[in-house]
C-alpha cells in the first residue's frame, strides 16, 4: 500500500513529491526492534521470567497450601487460571514497559530521531508504525510466554486445584495475555514519546506500574477501590482471570476498555507533542 505525501520544510508543512511506502515503514520499525540486542534480550527474558516466575510462585503457593486463609483458597479454586498467569506477568510486565520506552526514547537520546523524520515527514504515520510493529511482537511473545506459564503451572497445580485449556474462561485469559501485552507496549512508546527521555519514560511507566497501583490501594472505602480499579494496568490485567473475581469492580472485556482509553488518550497526546515540538 501506497500513499502519496509532502516532503516537510517545516514539521507540519509539507511540500509536494515524496511518496510514503507504509509496508516499506512498518518493515523499517520491525528491522529495528529485530537488529537490537536489547530488545531480543528483553523479549527472550520476558518468556524466561514468565514461565519461571509461574513455577516458582505456584510451586509455592502449593507448599503453603493449608496456610492459605480461606478468602485466598476460595479465589484459586474458583479461578486458577489468575493464580498461574497473574504470577508471572506481574514482574514479567516490567519487561514490555522498559522496552517501549526505549524503542522511541533511545531515538531521542542518540538523535536518530531526526533522520527518521527526514525519511518519514509526517510524524504521526511514523509513530503509528513503531507502535503497530512493537504491538504485534510483544502480543506473540505474550502469547508464548502464557502458553509455557499455563503448560508449567497447571501441572504444579493440579495436587490442589485441577485446572485445563478447556475449562471455562481459561483459552480467554491465556489470549488476553497477548492483549494486555500488546496494548502495555503502546502505552509504555506513548510514555517514552511524550518524555523523550529514557531514564525519566522509564521511572514514568514503573510509577505507573509499580507505585501508582499500591498507593490507592491506601485510600480508604470505595473511593480507593474505584480509582486503583480505573487505573490502566489494573483494570488491564483482568484480562489475564478467567472469571471476574467476587473484589473486581470490572469484568476482563470492561478493564480492557478502560486500558485502551487510557492508552489512545496518550498516544493522541504523544501525537501532538511529536507534531508540534522540535525532534
Amino acid at each position: 500500500m501506497t500513499v502519496t505525501v509532502d516532503l516537510l520544510t517545516q514539521p507540519d508543512q509539507p511540500t509536494a513529491g515524496a511518496r510514503l511506502d507504509i509496508a516499506g515503514l512498518l518493515r523499517s520499525e520491525w528491522t529495528k526492534i529485530r537488529s537490537l540486542r536489547s530488545s531480543v534480550t528483553a523479549l527472550v527474558l520476558l518468556v524466561v521470567v514468565t514461565i519461571g516466575f509461574t513455577a516458582l510462585f505456584v510451586g509455592l503457593t502449593v507448599g503453603q497450601w493449608d496456610q492459605l486463609d480461606r478468602i485466598q483458597e476460595l479465589t484459586y479454586r474458583l479461578d486458577p487460571t489468575r493464580l498461574i498467569l497473574g504470577a508471572g506477568f506481574q514482574l514479567s510486565q516490567l519487561a514490555v514497559c522498559v522496552l517501549g520506552v526505549l524503542v522511541i526514547a533511545n531515538e531521542y537520546s542518540s538523535g536518530t530521531i531526526r533522520s527518521n523524520l527526514l525519511a518519514v515527514p509526517h510524524r504521526t504515520p511514523m509513530l503509528l508504525a513503531k507502535s503497530a510493529v512493537f504491538a504485534v511482537v510483544v502480543f506473540v511473545v505474550s502469547e508464548v510466554a502464557a502458553f509455557g506459564a499455563f503448560a508449567v503451572g497447571a501441572p504444579i497445580l493440579h495436587s490442589k486445584v485441577a485446572v485445563g485449556i478447556g475449562d471455562p474462561g481459561v483459552l480467554g485469559a491465556l489470549l488476553g495475555a497477548g492483549l494486555y501485552g500488546a496494548v502495555l507496549g503502546v502505552f509504555s512508546i506513548a510514555i517514552g514519546a511524550i518524555v523523550r527521555h529514557t531514564a525519566g519514560g522509564i521511572a514514568g511507566i514503573i510509577a505507573f506500574v509499580l507505585v501508582l497501583a499500591p498507593l490507592t490501594q491506601l485510600i480508604p472505602g470505595s473511593i480507593g477501590d474505584h480509582v486503583y480499579a480505573y487505573l490502566p494496568t489494573s483494570a488491564g490485567q483482568l484480562m489475564v482471570n478467567a472469571r471476574q473475581g467476587p473484589k473486581d469492580l470490572l469484568t476482563p472485556w470492561q478493564g480492557f476498555g478502560v486500558m485502551c482509553l487510557w492508552t489512545v488518550a496518550l498516544m493522541l497526546l504523544a501525537n501532538a507533542l511529536l507534531r508540534r515540538g522540535d525532534a
